[in-house]
């Protein structure tokens, strides 16, 4: 089975990622893979952070890898929290203290449009390709559910009445952004097979 670095060490993102190809490469995290660095995603797109992390390991590694970056965007925050999704309050904060600072600058906002959106960044024999998936929902006024991690218990998907988070993952793994983009990866590697 052909082996791929997943550049993060973000369990949850990996174990998602692993039921999504359906087990079809051997999907292993930096740690697995024996790299204890941080990379840094200094740049204003979600684009040039997922380049940059694959970028950076397979300089490291010369192997083949992927990394994603992923964002919740909301509309009447002109696209905020988006590429500081995971430290919008702060770059040791938790997903409880996103959430309330998310729901602090939403009061008395009506229009509660948003995204979510990932970018994978795909090196393969030292090609980068890239691919995205998006998304779209609205953002609760309070929190809802225990499933899921991040903005999952504020974010609900377009069609549905309940967050991410009170869906579950059977339900988020069949309509995420990433979701998405991991289908537009598969489809890349079922031409090449």
């Amino acid at each position: 089975m052909k082996q791929l670095i997943f550049a993060s060490n973000n369990a949850h993102k990996a174990h998602e990622i692993r039921a999504l190809l359906n087990n079809r490469f051997d999907i292993i995290t930096l740690k697995e893979a024996g790299i204890f660095i941080d990379i840094p995603e200094p740049h204003a797109t979600l684009e040039e952070n997922a380049s940059e992390k694959s970028l950076t390991i397979y300089k490291l590694t010369n192997k083949d890898c992927f990394s994603e970056d992923s964002g919740l965007e909301v509309e009447a925050l002109a696209g905020e929290p988006g590429v500081k999704s995971a430290r919008y309050a702060g770059e040791k904060a938790s997903a409880e203290e996103n959430n309330a600072l998310l729901l602090k600058k939403m009061e008395n906002i009506s229009n509660r449009n948003a995204q979510f959106k990932t970018v994978i960044s795909l090196i393969m024999d030292g090609k980068e390709m890239m691919f995205e998936g998006v998304c779209e929902g609205s953002i609760a006024l309070q929190p809802s559910g225990n499933g899921g991690f991040g903005y999952d218990p504020l974010f609900i998907p377009k069609g549905y009445d309940k967050t991410f988070a009170e869906l579950g993952i059977e339900v988020k793994s069949l309509i995420s952004h990433r979701k998405k983009a991991i289908a537009s990866m598969n489809q890349f590697f079922k031409k090449c097979s």
